[in-house]
């Protein structure tokens, strides 16, 4: 745990979604220790805007590419798992609408991707946060008409 507030630790993510058939689905990628549901996300990367960050971390875990947001659609705190403790982390959340998926990238076979709709992506993930910002995602995406 951080010795005091000052030192909470902060994070970068993409929340990476596709229109599907009208409807918004939710990319979430496995961790690679636990093996639970959630978004890619990592550290701030020097000379790198954060949702330039968000978007490289979403090609690395996710192997997915897209027009990304460049405002946060929010962010949520976890705890990060160390060797001999944990530490607060507060994650900035940015839309990426995915738009190229990759045969191969970085962490494939690392981590499982998986899309799902957006209420069932919300009951994947742990943090209750990350849950109300991905039901928050359709509220932030207009999708295109359907095709007549």
């Amino acid at each position: 745990m951080p010795q005091n507030p000052k030192e909470e630790l902060s994070q970068v993510a993409a929340l990476p979604f596709r229109i599907n058939e009208g409807r918004i689905e939710v990319l979430l990628v496995t961790s690679r220790e636990t093996k639970r549901w959630l978004i890619p996300k990592g550290w701030p990367m020097k000379g790198k805007k954060p949702h330039k960050a968000a978007a490289q971390e979403a090609e690395e875990e996710a192997g997915v590419k897209g027009e990304i947001g460049n405002t946060p659609l929010g962010h949520y705190d976890y705890w990060k798992r160390r060797a001999a403790h944990f530490d607060l982390c507060r994650v900035k959340v940015y839309p990426l609408e995915v738009s190229k998926q990759l045969k191969s990238w970085r962490e494939k076979g690392q981590r499982k991707a998986q899309w799902f709709e957006v209420e069932e992506a919300a009951h994947q993930v742990l943090e209750p946060a990350l849950a109300e910002l991905i039901r928050s995602l359709p509220a932030h995406v207009q999708p295109a008409a359907p095709a007549e």
